[in-house]
């Protein structure tokens, strides 16, 4: 599944062109997708956009265990 699925925020990107100012003007796309088992459960999903260094951000979501 893809994290647009569960967090509708359409400015918020998690991969950047290293092209000069790319990242400052948020020009990005949606490269977050998790490939995950049949029946699992996802809360809290996360662009963790402030983190810096790479042309690609963090992504995360947690597990809802009470299957």
């Amino acid at each position: 599944f893809g994290i647009r699925e569960l967090n509708q925020e359409a400015e918020q990107y998690s991969w950047w062109s290293y092209r000069p100012g790319i990242r400052a003007r948020n020009i990005g796309w949606r490269l977050d997708y998790c490939l995950t088992s049949d029946g699992l459960k996802f809360t809290q999903p996360e662009i963790h956009d402030q983190v810096t260094g790479s042309d690609h951000c963090p992504v995360s979501v947690q597990v809802d265990a009470t299957l």
